[in-house]
């Protein structure tokens, strides 16, 4: 603490503060340049985040399901879809569905008399279960080659039956298992449709077990059988076993199957959900509509970003609001703060010429034609244009009209137009786009960097580095200097109590005489 002013009366506390509030100029104007780069930064990052969204959908503009995405409609929609790729060829399909896929199951024959959550060291002792049929115990499965996959399982005393359901159905072999408290039975099912069990064996089950005490635990604790016996000694296959789905195309004599519930025959992929009554007919059209909203999106998008982009450029600068310092905003309300900062941030990109070098490549890239080898070679001929309005800043308009139509006679050339990845004449737009975009948004990484670029490595950066620099090195001198103001204040104060002493006694003699 530093207290002045007892010889002479004087505040000098609040002088020497006045003097400093002049020494402290050039380190606030240091300040407000580096919070205007900072908002500079921040504001060029932004722009760059909005080209990025922009240059992610150009992906989807590259793709050819774009411009000519299909739509299939059934006359069974019930029993039976379908959808086809871009590349499917419009036409109609008939299709009759007789059997639908299905996962095979098994359940215990009776109930097991077991509790589900008691440990097999207890109901050994209980002498419900006996010490053979512990241990390891083995079933089978069939790939789709119909080969036999083995998949063996260890009880141990210490586990409970809901243990040994968990370890079944976790291992990696297409069952799942799982203990029904109401019936009292143990159920196994595959995870997936089909019958991948061509042979006799395991009298046809997908989920088989041979009658060995390596299958004691399934068939005498938990009651399983494979599949299910008839009087007559055959399996039901109808009742437990897997099914693959059974159809008829196109009219054929001879039955078709899919182990699952879905089957591709080219580019179109066909969903059974039922039986269908006869045969269903499903066509195959060019979906107009979502190409059209498609390409819409991206317009949107676009505009959107040339609409920043210009905007940056034509903001108002307010030179005379400067960023406030922080003392600054103590003397000022949260409202007065948000309204300062709103005019000092306004034009903060304004003459930036890596915006409007940007601007103006974005436009170029539309207005050239393109040599698709078809009759489509320009923008416009698909109903697409840019604004007339310079202060738009190249704003693309649709006629809703010419573009559908386009895409509903030529969905190729419009494709073509806007996606050819050859170089040179044949360059599609969205390509020329793509270019312009990468060339911006590089410009702008130099000029403020990304979010994991540290100072040095771009320009505003290096400049916010520097002032960092001068405003530690200025902080330190003026430290200096308000010491050195102390000093010959504190110089001063003593000078004058000197000379006051001195004449207290000088008074004090000329008294005593």
């Amino acid at each position: 603490m530093r207290i002045g002013g007892l010889a002479t009366g004087m505040d000098i506390d609040s002088l020497v503060s006045k003097l400093m509030k002049a020494e402290r100029m050039p380190l606030d104007r240091m300040e407000q340049e580096k919070i205007s780069l900072t908002w500079k930064r921040d504001a060029f990052r932004d722009i760059n985040k909005s080209l990025l969204e922009l240059d992610e959908m150009i992906l989807n503009m590259k793709m050819s399901s774009t411009y000519n995405s299909k739509s299939v409609s059934s006359t069974q929609e019930s029993a039976i879809t379908a959808t086809g790729t871009s590349t499917a060829t419009n036409g109609t399909y008939r299709i009759q569905v007789d059997q639908l896929a299905s996962s095979a199951i098994n359940m215990s024959d009776s109930p097991i008399g077991i509790e589900a959550d008691k440990t097999f060291g207890d109901l050994l002792a209980e002498g419900k279960v006996t010490q053979s049929q512990l241990g390891e115990f083995e079933f089978f499965t069939f790939d789709k080659a119909g080969n036999k996959q083995r998949h063996a399982i260890t009880v141990s005393e210490t586990d409970t039956l809901n243990d040994v359901m968990k370890r079944i159905t976790e291992k990696d072999n297409n069952v799942r298992a799982f203990y029904d408290s109401n019936t009292q039975k143990v159920i196994m099912e595959t995870t997936r449709t089909g019958n991948y069990n061509t042979s006799s064996e395991f009298l046809g089950a997908e989920i088989g077990f041979d009658s060995t005490t390596d299958s004691a635990f399934l068939r005498d604790v938990l009651n399983l059988k494979n599949g299910v016996q008839q009087t007559d000694g055959t399996w039901d296959p109808a009742e437990k076993g897997g099914k693959d789905a059974e159809f008829y195309y196109n009219g054929l004599t001879e039955k078709m199957t899919s182990h699952n519930n879905s089957y591709k025959l080219g580019e179109v992929t066909f969903q059974f959900k039922n039986v269908t009554e006869g045969q269903a007919s499903l066509t195959v059209t060019n979906n107009v509509e979502a190409s059209f909203e498609s390409i819409m999106k991206f317009v949107d998008k676009y505009n959107e970003v040339v609409e920043k982009l210009n905007g940056s450029q034509q903001e108002e600068v307010y030179r005379e609001y400067k960023p406030l310092t922080d003392k600054q905003k103590e003397a000022m309300s949260e409202d007065e703060i948000e309204m300062w900062e709103e005019k000092a941030k306004s034009g903060i990109l304004r003459g930036e010429s890596a915006i409007s070098d940007g601007l103006f490549s974005m436009r170029r890239s539309w207005y050239s034609t393109v040599q698709t080898g078809g009759d489509i070679t320009s923008l416009t001929q698909v109903g697409i244009t840019t604004s007339s309005n310079y202060m738009d800043g190249g704003k693309l308009i649709v006629d809703e009209r010419e573009l559908k139509k386009a895409l509903t006679e030529n969905p190729a050339g419009v494709q073509a137009l806007f996606s050819n990845s050859t170089e040179g004449a044949s360059k599609g737009l969205i390509n020329r786009l793509d270019e312009a975009l990468d060339k911006t948004r590089e410009k702008i990484d130099l000029r403020a960097g990304s979010g994991l670029d540290t100072l040095q490595n771009y320009t505003l950066g290096k400049r916010m580095k520097e002032l960092n620099e001068s405003i530690v090195a200025f902080e330190d001198r003026l430290v200096r200097v308000e010491n050195r103001y102390w000093s010959q204040f504190t110089a001063m104060e003593k000078a004058i109590q000197r000379m006051n002493q001195q004449s207290a006694q000088l008074m004090s003699q000329f008294g005593g005489m």
